[in-house]
């Protein structure tokens, strides 16, 4: 390996080296940190990097690690998290001058586990205010590491950035209309969206308790997959959370064919109306490599979606009104003018119209149930275009249901879905696509993905000047 791309080489990869101790995760922290300081100057991808507990962390790991206690994948590896997650001690400021007070007494479920698997945490990723709309304007925004004139995806924009500009292994971000998925692949990452409940969501700020899930980005589905197993499991501390028993995710990518009888659902007029030729093209693409690895193509038509993802609109703004209510009514001035109107849909949503919101998420949820009786696996866009412009942001999210067609409605159903890139745009951005499956079925999307990356080298390319 390259000493000078090391910060680029998969989560997996740095994992072997750590184990063996061909690689120190000293040495490893204090790449990265010295990379950090380097590039996130003109990137904006942290919002805090947390230098001195990382050294302590990675020392940790190398003592643990030296006399035998090797704790798996995440084990001295270093890796970043949005903030939203509760850490003990630190601020967690969820982007907005309205919390940047904020210290938790206990790390978030999803901190805890990291930090239980041995993972060297080296700060807090930038984030769209609240998790909504967009970057408070009173902090820089993140950019995107392949052209700067475009939007890095949101709300895990600097999850999505980070990882793809070579500042962590793998980072955590949220997902509640697109979240993880908008980044993944505005930024040409691997972004796993989980079933809703499979990660326990204690200690994260919400924007909507009853859509949001935590999920992992990194570099390619196998190192979300050694994220996940670490992140998935019920959590007593999170009612929702699902009990079901978690499989080996990396593990079970070892020797299986995963895409080979994988029955892939194709609804025409899903993938191409509204979408444009050049995203069009790439998704076509790589259902042809899936095809090439013994994926079936079926013909299915997937259920309306309007409606769904109006019902996932609604649900957010008055969610994200009764959660920031409290903080918004004694200073509404520390509120972003993007997360504020938000709030105030919220409060003055009439209750005829949540209940038919959440009447619709549960019509909506049941026709995707049966849509999977017939497909394993559903092929879908996750933008309407490729890249969008800083410059042109009001305009996309002016026409929220446009903007979220392809994402939001599996909030609404609650399914899992894994983003990854297909392709390179003529404006130089990546061009992602999204596998969607049932519920629980994060192993053999996994699988897939994995299989397409053996076959494809999209998730390998890197940002041009990083």
């Amino acid at each position: 390996m390259d000493p000078s791309s090391l910060h680029y080489a998969g989560l997996v990869e740095v994992a072997a080296l750590i184990r063996t101790g061909e690689l120190s995760p000293v040495e490893i922290a204090r790449r990265m940190l010295d990379r950090i300081a380097s590039v996130n100057p003109s990137l904006h991808a942290y919002l805090a990097v947390t230098d001195e507990r990382a050294i302590a962390e990675a020392k940790q790991a190398e003592a643990e690690i030296r006399s035998g206690r090797y704790l798996g994948p995440l084990h001295g590896v270093p890796i970043a998290i949005k903030d939203l997650f509760h850490t003990r001690g630190t601020p967690s400021t969820f982007g907005s001058p309205a919390y940047r007070d904020f210290v938790a007494d206990e790390d978030a479920t999803a901190v805890r586990r990291l930090r239980a698997a041995g993972a060297v945490i080296l700060g807090r990723l930038h984030l769209h205010e609240g998790a909504f709309g967009e970057h408070h304007p009173d902090l820089p925004k993140c950019l995107n590491p392949w052209n700067s004139d475009y939007w890095p995806g949101g709300s895990s924009s600097g999850s999505g950035a980070a990882t793809a500009a070579g500042l962590c292994f793998a980072s955590l971000g949220t997902d509640t209309g697109g979240s993880i998925r908008f980044p993944s692949a505005a930024n040409g990452v691997t972004g796993l969206k989980p079933t809703w409940g499979r990660t326990s969501r204690y200690g994260a700020f919400p924007l909507a308790e009853a859509l949001d899930t935590i999920g992992p980005i990194a570099r390619s589905a196998a190192d979300a997959a050694a994220v996940f197993d670490v992140l998935a499991g019920f959590d007593p501390k999170d009612p929702t959370s699902l009990a079901a028993p978690v499989p080996d995710h990396l593990g079970g990518l070892v020797g299986i064919r995963g895409a080979r009888g994988l029955r892939i659902g194709v609804d025409r007029a899903y993938l191409e109306t509204g979408v444009d030729g050049e995203t069009v093209a790439a998704v076509r693409g790589a259902l042809a490599a899936f095809e090439e690895l013994g994926a079936v193509s079926v013909p299915i038509a997937v259920p309306e979606r309007r409606e769904a993802t109006l019902a996932q609109i609604i649900i957010t703004d008055v969610d994200a009104a009764r959660f920031h209510y409290p903080v918004y009514r004694t200073d509404k001035g520390n509120f972003g003018p993007r997360l504020a109107a938000a709030i105030e849909r919220g409060l003055a949503c009439k209750p005829l119209s949540l209940a038919t919101a959440y009447v619709e998420r549960d019509r909506f949820r049941g026709k995707i149930t049966r849509m999977f009786d017939t497909i394993d696996a559903l092929v879908s866009p996750v933008y309407p275009e490729v890249g969008l412009r800083y410059d042109e942001m009001d305009s996309y999210l002016a026409d929220l249901p446009r903007l979220l067609g392809f994402t939001s409605p599996f909030n609404v159903s609650g399914n899992p879905t894994v983003t990854m890139p297909c392709g390179l745009s003529t404006i130089g951005t990546p061009i992602g696509f999204q596998l969607v499956g049932p519920h629980l079925s994060e192993p053999s999307l996994l699988r897939a993905a994995h299989a397409y990356q053996q076959a494809t080298d999209w998730h390998t390319r890197r940002p041009p000047g990083f």
